[in-house]
Protein backbone atom coordinates (compact mmCIF):
# COMPACT_ATOMS: atom_id res chain seq x y z
CA UNK A 1 0.00 0.00 0.00
CA UNK A 2 1.54 3.38 -1.01
CA UNK A 3 1.84 5.97 1.75
CA UNK A 4 1.24 9.73 1.77
CA UNK A 5 2.27 12.12 4.53
CA UNK A 6 0.02 15.19 4.72
CA UNK A 7 0.76 18.15 7.02
CA UNK A 8 -0.43 21.56 5.84
CA UNK A 9 -1.08 25.04 7.18
CA UNK A 10 -3.17 26.05 4.14
CA UNK A 11 -5.87 23.38 4.12
CA UNK A 12 -7.43 24.41 0.80
CA UNK A 13 -8.61 21.26 -1.00
CA UNK A 14 -6.59 18.93 1.22
CA UNK A 15 -9.54 16.84 2.44
CA UNK A 16 -10.68 16.20 -1.13
CA UNK A 17 -7.14 15.28 -2.17
CA UNK A 18 -6.67 12.92 0.79
CA UNK A 19 -10.00 11.23 0.02
CA UNK A 20 -8.91 10.76 -3.61
CA UNK A 21 -5.73 9.03 -2.41
CA UNK A 22 -7.57 6.78 0.06
CA UNK A 23 -10.08 5.83 -2.63
CA UNK A 24 -7.12 4.72 -4.75
CA UNK A 25 -5.69 2.50 -2.03
CA UNK A 26 -3.27 4.87 -0.29
CA UNK A 27 -2.59 5.10 3.44
CA UNK A 28 -2.49 8.63 4.82
CA UNK A 29 -0.16 9.74 7.63
CA UNK A 30 -0.91 13.12 9.15
CA UNK A 31 -0.17 15.51 12.01
CA UNK A 32 -2.01 17.78 14.42
CA UNK A 33 -4.67 20.01 12.93
CA UNK A 34 -4.44 18.39 9.51
CA UNK A 35 -5.15 14.96 11.03
CA UNK A 36 -8.16 16.34 12.91
CA UNK A 37 -9.55 17.94 9.75
CA UNK A 38 -9.17 14.74 7.75
CA UNK A 39 -10.81 12.69 10.53
CA UNK A 40 -13.73 15.15 10.58
CA UNK A 41 -14.21 14.37 6.88
CA UNK A 42 -14.31 10.65 7.60
CA UNK A 43 -10.87 9.95 6.17
CA UNK A 44 -8.82 7.24 7.90
CA UNK A 45 -5.57 8.76 9.18
CA UNK A 46 -2.47 7.21 10.73
CA UNK A 47 -1.14 9.74 13.31
CA UNK A 48 2.53 10.53 12.77
CA UNK A 49 3.36 9.61 16.37
CA UNK A 50 2.33 6.04 15.51
CA UNK A 51 4.98 6.09 12.80
CA UNK A 52 7.77 7.69 14.86
CA UNK A 53 6.95 6.17 18.25
CA UNK A 54 7.34 9.64 19.80
CA UNK A 55 4.67 12.17 20.76
CA UNK A 56 4.63 15.71 19.44
CA UNK A 57 7.09 17.73 21.57
CA UNK A 58 8.15 21.26 22.45
CA UNK A 59 4.85 22.98 21.59
CA UNK A 60 4.87 21.38 18.15
CA UNK A 61 8.46 22.25 17.28
CA UNK A 62 9.28 18.53 17.00
CA UNK A 63 6.86 16.06 15.46
CA UNK A 64 8.20 14.86 12.08
CA UNK A 65 11.97 15.26 12.64
CA UNK A 66 12.61 11.54 12.97
CA UNK A 67 14.37 8.76 10.97
CA UNK A 68 11.06 6.93 10.63
CA UNK A 69 9.86 9.88 8.52
CA UNK A 70 13.03 10.94 6.72
CA UNK A 71 14.28 7.41 6.22
CA UNK A 72 10.99 6.63 4.50
CA UNK A 73 11.40 9.71 2.31
CA UNK A 74 15.09 9.53 1.45
CA UNK A 75 15.64 5.82 0.85
CA UNK A 76 16.43 5.15 -2.80
CA UNK A 77 14.16 2.43 -4.10
CA UNK A 78 16.74 1.41 -6.72
CA UNK A 79 19.43 0.65 -4.11
CA UNK A 80 18.96 -2.69 -2.30
CA UNK A 81 21.22 -1.49 0.52
CA UNK A 82 18.90 1.47 1.22
CA UNK A 83 15.80 -0.69 1.22
CA UNK A 84 17.46 -3.28 3.46
CA UNK A 85 18.56 -0.56 5.89
CA UNK A 86 15.08 0.87 6.40
CA UNK A 87 13.60 -2.63 6.61
CA UNK A 88 16.08 -3.49 9.38
CA UNK A 89 14.82 -0.53 11.39
CA UNK A 90 11.15 -1.12 10.66
CA UNK A 91 10.79 1.94 8.45
CA UNK A 92 8.24 1.89 5.65
CA UNK A 93 8.71 4.00 2.49
CA UNK A 94 6.67 7.19 2.10
CA UNK A 95 5.69 7.83 -1.50
CA UNK A 96 4.07 11.26 -1.45
CA UNK A 97 4.41 14.35 0.76
CA UNK A 98 1.90 17.20 0.96
CA UNK A 99 3.25 20.11 3.00
CA UNK A 100 2.85 23.87 3.02
CA UNK A 101 4.52 26.09 5.54
CA UNK A 102 3.76 28.33 8.48
CA UNK A 103 2.79 31.85 7.25
CA UNK A 104 6.03 33.64 8.07
CA UNK A 105 5.64 36.42 5.50
CA UNK A 106 2.02 37.07 6.44
CA UNK A 107 3.04 37.25 10.09
CA UNK A 108 5.84 39.79 9.67
CA UNK A 109 3.58 41.93 7.46
CA UNK A 110 1.26 42.55 10.41
CA UNK A 111 1.75 45.86 12.23
CA UNK A 112 3.50 45.57 15.56
CA UNK A 113 4.56 41.94 15.23
CA UNK A 114 7.29 41.05 17.70
CA UNK A 115 10.50 39.15 17.01
CA UNK A 116 9.28 36.31 19.23
CA UNK A 117 6.04 36.03 17.24
CA UNK A 118 7.98 35.98 13.98
CA UNK A 119 10.40 33.32 15.24
CA UNK A 120 7.53 30.97 16.08
CA UNK A 121 6.38 31.13 12.45
CA UNK A 122 9.70 29.76 11.17
CA UNK A 123 8.77 26.29 10.00
CA UNK A 124 11.41 23.59 10.52
CA UNK A 125 9.77 20.22 10.00
CA UNK A 126 7.84 21.31 6.92
CA UNK A 127 10.83 22.47 4.83
CA UNK A 128 12.79 19.41 5.99
CA UNK A 129 10.14 16.99 4.72
CA UNK A 130 9.71 18.91 1.49
CA UNK A 131 13.42 18.97 0.77
CA UNK A 132 13.79 15.26 1.56
CA UNK A 133 10.90 14.40 -0.75
CA UNK A 134 12.10 16.74 -3.50
CA UNK A 135 15.63 15.32 -3.36
CA UNK A 136 14.19 11.86 -3.81
CA UNK A 137 11.52 12.94 -6.31
CA UNK A 138 12.29 9.95 -8.54
CA UNK A 139 10.38 7.90 -5.93
CA UNK A 140 8.53 10.46 -3.80
CA UNK A 141 6.01 13.01 -5.08
CA UNK A 142 6.54 16.37 -3.30
CA UNK A 143 3.52 18.70 -3.23
CA UNK A 144 3.65 22.25 -1.89
CA UNK A 145 0.91 23.92 -3.95
CA UNK A 146 -2.80 23.01 -3.66
CA UNK A 147 -3.16 23.90 -7.34
CA UNK A 148 -1.23 20.70 -8.16
CA UNK A 149 -3.53 18.26 -6.35
CA UNK A 150 -5.74 17.62 -9.38
CA UNK A 151 -2.78 17.13 -11.70
CA UNK A 152 -1.28 14.51 -9.41
CA UNK A 153 -4.56 12.58 -9.11
CA UNK A 154 -4.88 12.60 -12.90
CA UNK A 155 -1.28 11.38 -13.27
CA UNK A 156 -1.86 8.56 -10.76
CA UNK A 157 -4.95 7.48 -12.66
CA UNK A 158 -2.98 7.49 -15.91
CA UNK A 159 -0.42 5.05 -14.50
CA UNK A 160 3.20 5.93 -13.77
CA UNK A 161 3.76 9.60 -12.87
CA UNK A 162 6.05 11.00 -15.58
CA UNK A 163 9.57 12.14 -14.72
CA UNK A 164 8.79 15.59 -16.14
CA UNK A 165 6.02 16.16 -13.59
CA UNK A 166 8.17 14.82 -10.75
CA UNK A 167 10.97 17.23 -11.65
CA UNK A 168 8.55 20.13 -12.00
CA UNK A 169 7.09 19.47 -8.53
CA UNK A 170 10.57 19.12 -7.03
CA UNK A 171 11.70 22.40 -8.60
CA UNK A 172 8.61 24.11 -7.21
CA UNK A 173 9.49 22.82 -3.74
CA UNK A 174 13.03 24.18 -3.82
CA UNK A 175 11.80 27.51 -5.19
CA UNK A 176 9.21 27.66 -2.40
CA UNK A 177 11.61 26.77 0.41
CA UNK A 178 14.24 29.10 -1.05
CA UNK A 179 11.77 31.98 -1.02
CA UNK A 180 10.72 31.08 2.50
CA UNK A 181 14.32 31.06 3.75
CA UNK A 182 14.96 34.29 1.85
CA UNK A 183 12.11 36.04 3.63
CA UNK A 184 13.48 34.90 6.98
CA UNK A 185 17.02 36.00 6.08
CA UNK A 186 15.80 39.43 4.98
CA UNK A 187 13.75 39.84 8.16
CA UNK A 188 16.50 38.77 10.57
CA UNK A 189 19.15 40.65 8.57
CA UNK A 190 17.44 44.02 8.66
CA UNK A 191 19.92 46.79 9.27
CA UNK A 192 18.15 49.12 11.67
CA UNK A 193 20.68 51.90 11.04
CA UNK A 194 20.55 51.66 7.25
CA UNK A 195 16.88 50.73 7.06
CA UNK A 196 17.69 48.24 4.32
CA UNK A 197 18.31 44.48 4.57
CA UNK A 198 21.90 43.25 4.55
CA UNK A 199 20.80 40.46 2.21
CA UNK A 200 18.08 40.71 -0.40
CA UNK A 201 17.08 37.24 -1.61
CA UNK A 202 14.55 37.32 -4.44
CA UNK A 203 12.00 34.63 -5.20
CA UNK A 204 10.10 35.13 -8.43
CA UNK A 205 7.87 32.77 -10.36
CA UNK A 206 7.44 32.85 -14.12
CA UNK A 207 3.86 33.99 -14.50
CA UNK A 208 3.64 34.60 -18.22
CA UNK A 209 5.83 33.88 -21.24
CA UNK A 210 5.72 36.79 -23.68
CA UNK A 211 6.00 36.77 -27.45
CA UNK A 212 9.16 38.87 -27.24
CA UNK A 213 10.75 41.69 -25.26
CA UNK A 214 11.18 45.35 -26.15
CA UNK A 215 12.26 44.17 -29.61
CA UNK A 216 11.27 41.03 -31.54
CA UNK A 217 14.69 39.35 -31.20
CA UNK A 218 14.60 39.46 -27.36
CA UNK A 219 13.07 36.59 -25.37
CA UNK A 220 10.88 37.74 -22.48
CA UNK A 221 8.65 36.64 -19.64
CA UNK A 222 6.84 38.17 -16.67
CA UNK A 223 8.04 36.97 -13.27
CA UNK A 224 6.03 37.81 -10.16
CA UNK A 225 6.64 37.85 -6.44
CA UNK A 226 4.29 36.42 -3.84
CA UNK A 227 2.70 39.79 -3.13
CA UNK A 228 -0.15 41.89 -4.55
CA UNK A 229 0.56 43.29 -7.99
CA UNK A 230 0.96 41.85 -11.47
CA UNK A 231 0.22 38.34 -10.20
CA UNK A 232 -3.41 39.54 -9.75
CA UNK A 233 -3.78 40.82 -13.31
CA UNK A 234 -6.79 39.38 -15.16
CA UNK A 235 -6.96 39.83 -18.91
CA UNK A 236 -10.62 40.13 -19.87
CA UNK A 237 -10.29 40.58 -23.62
CA UNK A 238 -7.88 40.91 -26.52
CA UNK A 239 -4.64 39.45 -27.78
CA UNK A 240 -1.83 38.59 -25.42
CA UNK A 241 -0.04 41.30 -23.51
CA UNK A 242 3.42 42.31 -24.66
CA UNK A 243 6.54 43.23 -22.69
CA UNK A 244 6.03 46.91 -23.54
CA UNK A 245 2.33 46.72 -22.62
CA UNK A 246 3.27 45.52 -19.14
CA UNK A 247 5.82 48.30 -18.69
CA UNK A 248 3.19 50.85 -19.72
CA UNK A 249 0.64 49.29 -17.36
CA UNK A 250 3.09 49.79 -14.49
CA UNK A 251 3.58 53.43 -15.51
CA UNK A 252 -0.17 53.88 -15.78
CA UNK A 253 -0.83 52.48 -12.32
CA UNK A 254 1.80 54.81 -10.88
CA UNK A 255 0.13 57.76 -12.59
CA UNK A 256 -3.35 57.21 -11.09
CA UNK A 257 -2.11 55.95 -7.71
CA UNK A 258 -2.27 59.31 -5.83
CA UNK A 259 -6.06 59.50 -6.13
CA UNK A 260 -8.33 57.08 -4.30
CA UNK A 261 -11.63 58.93 -3.82
CA UNK A 262 -12.06 60.82 -7.11
CA UNK A 263 -12.08 59.43 -10.66
CA UNK A 264 -8.69 59.73 -12.34
CA UNK A 265 -7.50 58.74 -15.80
CA UNK A 266 -3.98 58.57 -17.20
CA UNK A 267 -3.03 57.99 -20.83
CA UNK A 268 0.43 56.45 -21.13
CA UNK A 269 2.95 56.35 -23.97
CA UNK A 270 6.38 54.81 -23.42
CA UNK A 271 5.79 54.56 -19.64
CA UNK A 272 5.06 58.27 -19.15
CA UNK A 273 1.76 60.16 -19.26
CA UNK A 274 0.74 62.11 -22.33
CA UNK A 275 -2.55 62.91 -20.60
CA UNK A 276 -3.77 62.87 -17.02
CA UNK A 277 -6.81 64.38 -15.34
CA UNK A 278 -9.42 64.14 -12.62
CA UNK A 279 -13.12 64.24 -13.42
CA UNK A 280 -16.59 63.99 -11.98
CA UNK A 281 -16.93 60.50 -13.50
CA UNK A 282 -14.51 58.07 -15.20
CA UNK A 283 -15.91 59.25 -18.55
CA UNK A 284 -15.24 62.88 -17.66
CA UNK A 285 -11.74 62.05 -16.41
CA UNK A 286 -10.99 60.20 -19.67
CA UNK A 287 -12.19 63.04 -21.90
CA UNK A 288 -10.16 65.59 -19.96
CA UNK A 289 -7.05 63.37 -20.01
CA UNK A 290 -7.44 62.82 -23.76
CA UNK A 291 -7.65 66.58 -24.29
CA UNK A 292 -4.12 66.99 -22.88
CA UNK A 293 -2.56 65.66 -26.07
CA UNK A 294 -4.97 63.80 -28.41
CA UNK A 295 -2.28 63.18 -31.03
CA UNK A 296 0.09 61.35 -28.67
CA UNK A 297 -2.77 59.29 -27.22
CA UNK A 298 -2.85 57.13 -30.38
CA UNK A 299 -1.71 53.59 -29.49
CA UNK A 300 -1.63 54.27 -25.76
CA UNK A 301 -2.36 52.45 -22.51
CA UNK A 302 -5.27 54.04 -20.65
CA UNK A 303 -5.62 53.57 -16.90
CA UNK A 304 -8.42 54.33 -14.48
CA UNK A 305 -8.39 54.27 -10.69
CA UNK A 306 -12.06 53.27 -10.57
CA UNK A 307 -14.26 50.70 -12.34
CA UNK A 308 -15.02 51.43 -15.98
CA UNK A 309 -18.67 51.61 -17.06
CA UNK A 310 -20.33 51.38 -20.47
CA UNK A 311 -20.50 55.16 -20.90
CA UNK A 312 -16.71 55.38 -20.55
CA UNK A 313 -16.23 52.48 -22.95
CA UNK A 314 -18.41 54.21 -25.56
CA UNK A 315 -16.48 57.46 -25.10
CA UNK A 316 -13.24 55.61 -25.94
CA UNK A 317 -14.57 53.90 -29.06
CA UNK A 318 -12.95 56.21 -31.62
CA UNK A 319 -9.43 56.13 -30.13
CA UNK A 320 -6.93 53.40 -31.05
CA UNK A 321 -5.81 52.05 -27.66
CA UNK A 322 -3.43 49.17 -26.95
CA UNK A 323 -4.56 48.41 -23.38
CA UNK A 324 -7.22 49.54 -20.94
CA UNK A 325 -6.51 48.83 -17.28
CA UNK A 326 -8.86 49.44 -14.34
CA UNK A 327 -9.68 47.83 -10.99
CA UNK A 328 -12.83 46.39 -12.56
CA UNK A 329 -14.66 46.55 -15.89
CA UNK A 330 -18.44 46.37 -15.90
CA UNK A 331 -19.95 43.60 -18.06
CA UNK A 332 -21.72 46.10 -20.34
CA UNK A 333 -18.45 48.02 -20.75
CA UNK A 334 -16.68 44.80 -21.68
CA UNK A 335 -19.35 44.19 -24.32
CA UNK A 336 -18.46 47.54 -25.89
CA UNK A 337 -14.71 46.88 -25.73
CA UNK A 338 -15.13 43.47 -27.38
CA UNK A 339 -16.11 45.19 -30.61
CA UNK A 340 -12.35 45.65 -31.09
CA UNK A 341 -10.75 42.22 -31.20
CA UNK A 342 -7.18 43.44 -30.69
CA UNK A 343 -7.88 45.77 -27.77
CA UNK A 344 -6.48 44.34 -24.55
CA UNK A 345 -8.68 44.86 -21.49
CA UNK A 346 -7.14 44.21 -18.09
CA UNK A 347 -8.55 44.21 -14.58
CA UNK A 348 -5.94 44.83 -11.90
CA UNK A 349 -7.05 45.67 -8.36
CA UNK A 350 -5.11 48.29 -6.38
CA UNK A 351 -2.08 46.80 -4.66
CA UNK A 352 -2.28 49.06 -1.62
CA UNK A 353 1.00 50.46 -0.40
CA UNK A 354 2.94 48.02 -2.54
CA UNK A 355 6.40 46.60 -1.80
CA UNK A 356 8.70 48.46 0.57
CA UNK A 357 11.53 48.49 -1.96
CA UNK A 358 11.77 49.52 -5.59
CA UNK A 359 14.39 47.52 -7.49
CA UNK A 360 16.23 48.38 -10.68
CA UNK A 361 18.57 45.97 -12.45
CA UNK A 362 22.15 46.95 -13.20
CA UNK A 363 24.92 44.75 -14.56
CA UNK A 364 25.87 42.23 -11.92
CA UNK A 365 23.48 43.54 -9.29
CA UNK A 366 20.43 45.50 -8.24
CA UNK A 367 19.79 49.01 -7.04
CA UNK A 368 17.27 49.12 -4.20
CA UNK A 369 15.47 52.15 -2.86
CA UNK A 370 12.44 52.91 -0.75
CA UNK A 371 9.36 52.85 -2.91
CA UNK A 372 8.19 56.29 -4.04
CA UNK A 373 5.26 57.69 -2.06
CA UNK A 374 3.36 60.78 -3.12
CA UNK A 375 3.31 63.37 -0.31
CA UNK A 376 0.56 66.00 -0.24
CA UNK A 377 0.82 69.56 1.02
CA UNK A 378 0.44 68.69 4.70
CA UNK A 379 4.12 67.68 4.63
CA UNK A 380 5.34 71.26 5.00
CA UNK A 381 4.94 73.18 1.74
CA UNK A 382 6.10 76.81 1.91
CA UNK A 383 5.44 79.95 -0.16
CA UNK A 384 8.62 82.06 -0.61
CA UNK A 385 7.17 84.54 -3.14
CA UNK A 386 5.48 87.86 -2.48
CA UNK A 387 2.23 86.51 -3.89
CA UNK A 388 0.63 83.40 -2.44
CA UNK A 389 -1.44 81.14 -4.69
CA UNK A 390 -5.19 81.60 -4.72
CA UNK A 391 -7.39 78.74 -3.53
CA UNK A 392 -8.05 77.78 -7.15
CA UNK A 393 -4.35 77.87 -7.99
CA UNK A 394 -3.50 75.84 -4.91
CA UNK A 395 -6.03 73.19 -5.93
CA UNK A 396 -4.40 72.94 -9.36
CA UNK A 397 -0.90 72.97 -7.87
CA UNK A 398 -1.90 70.04 -5.66
CA UNK A 399 -3.08 68.13 -8.72
CA UNK A 400 -0.02 69.07 -10.80
CA UNK A 401 2.41 67.99 -8.08
CA UNK A 402 0.75 64.56 -7.87
CA UNK A 403 0.61 64.23 -11.67
CA UNK A 404 4.21 65.23 -12.43
CA UNK A 405 5.51 62.45 -10.15
CA UNK A 406 4.70 59.87 -12.82
CA UNK A 407 6.40 61.80 -15.65
CA UNK A 408 9.95 60.86 -16.66
CA UNK A 409 12.61 63.38 -15.57
CA UNK A 410 13.36 66.10 -16.40
CA UNK A 411 9.62 66.69 -16.04
CA UNK A 412 7.46 69.79 -16.34
CA UNK A 413 3.65 69.64 -16.28
CA UNK A 414 1.18 72.44 -16.99
CA UNK A 415 -2.31 72.11 -15.52
CA UNK A 416 -5.63 73.86 -15.30
CA UNK A 417 -8.85 72.75 -13.57
CA UNK A 418 -7.19 69.54 -12.29
CA UNK A 419 -6.20 68.37 -15.74
CA UNK A 420 -2.83 68.40 -17.49
CA UNK A 421 -2.71 70.65 -20.55
CA UNK A 422 0.97 70.26 -21.47
CA UNK A 423 3.72 67.81 -20.47
CA UNK A 424 7.46 68.08 -21.06
CA UNK A 425 9.06 64.73 -20.27
CA UNK A 426 12.52 63.16 -20.34
CA UNK A 427 14.44 66.27 -21.38
CA UNK A 428 18.12 66.83 -20.75
CA UNK A 429 17.54 70.35 -19.41
CA UNK A 430 14.71 71.74 -17.34
CA UNK A 431 14.26 74.81 -19.52
CA UNK A 432 13.78 72.48 -22.52
CA UNK A 433 11.17 70.56 -20.53
CA UNK A 434 9.38 73.87 -19.81
CA UNK A 435 9.54 74.85 -23.47
CA UNK A 436 8.21 71.45 -24.55
CA UNK A 437 5.33 71.54 -22.05
CA UNK A 438 4.24 74.92 -23.40
CA UNK A 439 4.68 73.78 -27.00
CA UNK A 440 2.62 70.62 -26.42
CA UNK A 441 -0.12 72.59 -24.70
CA UNK A 442 -0.44 75.09 -27.53
CA UNK A 443 -0.22 72.39 -30.19
CA UNK A 444 -3.25 70.73 -28.58
CA UNK A 445 -5.15 74.03 -28.59
CA UNK A 446 -4.82 74.88 -24.91
CA UNK A 447 -4.39 78.46 -23.75
CA UNK A 448 -1.53 78.62 -21.27
CA UNK A 449 -2.48 81.96 -19.69
CA UNK A 450 -3.41 81.38 -16.07
CA UNK A 451 -2.13 77.79 -15.94
CA UNK A 452 -0.04 76.36 -13.13
CA UNK A 453 3.26 74.54 -13.55
CA UNK A 454 4.84 71.67 -11.63
CA UNK A 455 8.52 70.75 -11.83
CA UNK A 456 9.69 67.38 -10.48
CA UNK A 457 13.01 68.89 -9.29
CA UNK A 458 14.37 72.35 -8.57
CA UNK A 459 15.03 74.99 -11.20
CA UNK A 460 18.83 75.32 -11.41
CA UNK A 461 18.48 78.70 -13.12
CA UNK A 462 15.71 81.29 -13.49
CA UNK A 463 15.32 80.48 -17.21
CA UNK A 464 12.67 77.81 -16.57
CA UNK A 465 10.54 80.31 -14.66
CA UNK A 466 11.12 82.91 -17.39
CA UNK A 467 9.85 80.36 -19.95
CA UNK A 468 6.76 79.76 -17.80
CA UNK A 469 6.13 83.47 -17.34
CA UNK A 470 6.31 84.05 -21.08
CA UNK A 471 3.54 81.47 -21.46
CA UNK A 472 1.32 83.22 -18.90
CA UNK A 473 1.78 80.71 -16.07
CA UNK A 474 0.50 82.18 -12.79
CA UNK A 475 1.70 79.69 -10.19
CA UNK A 476 4.60 77.21 -9.90
CA UNK A 477 5.25 74.28 -7.61
CA UNK A 478 8.75 72.82 -7.26
CA UNK A 479 10.95 71.25 -4.56
CA UNK A 480 13.44 74.09 -4.15
CA UNK A 481 16.96 73.42 -2.93
CA UNK A 482 19.03 74.99 -5.69
CA UNK A 483 21.96 77.26 -4.81
CA UNK A 484 20.16 79.78 -7.04
CA UNK A 485 16.78 79.49 -5.30
CA UNK A 486 16.78 83.20 -4.50
CA UNK A 487 17.34 84.07 -8.17
CA UNK A 488 14.51 81.73 -9.17
CA UNK A 489 12.18 83.20 -6.54
CA UNK A 490 13.12 86.73 -7.61
CA UNK A 491 12.23 85.87 -11.21
CA UNK A 492 8.84 84.61 -10.03
CA UNK A 493 8.27 87.83 -8.06
CA UNK A 494 9.23 89.95 -11.08
CA UNK A 495 6.43 88.31 -13.07
CA UNK A 496 3.88 88.14 -10.25
CA UNK A 497 4.04 84.33 -10.12
CA UNK A 498 3.11 82.56 -6.91
CA UNK A 499 5.57 79.80 -6.02
CA UNK A 500 5.23 76.85 -3.66
CA UNK A 501 8.27 74.90 -2.44
CA UNK A 502 7.62 71.31 -1.38
CA UNK A 503 11.10 70.45 -0.09
CA UNK A 504 10.86 67.07 -1.80
CA UNK A 505 12.16 65.97 -5.22
CA UNK A 506 10.20 63.56 -7.44
CA UNK A 507 12.71 62.23 -9.97
CA UNK A 508 11.63 59.28 -12.09
CA UNK A 509 14.49 57.84 -14.15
Amino acid sequence: MPRALISVFDKTGVAEFARALVDRGWEVISTGGTARLLAEHGIAVLPVERVTGFPEMLDGRVKTLHPAVHGGLLARRDLPAHMAAIATHGIAPIDLVVVNLYPFRATIAKPGVTLAEAIEQIDIGGPSMLRSAAKNHAAVLPLVDPADYGRVVAALDAGAVPESLRRELAAKVFAHTGAYDGAIAAYLGRDEAEGLPAHLPLALTRHMTLRYGENPYQRAALYVADEPGMRDLRQLHGKELSFNNLLDIEGALLAVEPWTTRPACAIIKHTTPCGIALGATPTDAYRRALATDPTSAFGSVVAFNMPVDAATAEAMHDLFVEVIVAPEVAPDALTVFRRKKNLRVVALPPAGAGPALDLKRVRGGLLAQDRFRYCAEDTGWTVPTARAPTDEERRDLRFAWAAVASVKSNAILLARDEAAIGIGAGQMSRVDASFLAVHKARAAGHATDGAVLASDAFFPFPDGVEEAAAAGVRAVIQPGGSVRDQDVIAAADTHGIAMVLTGRRQFRH
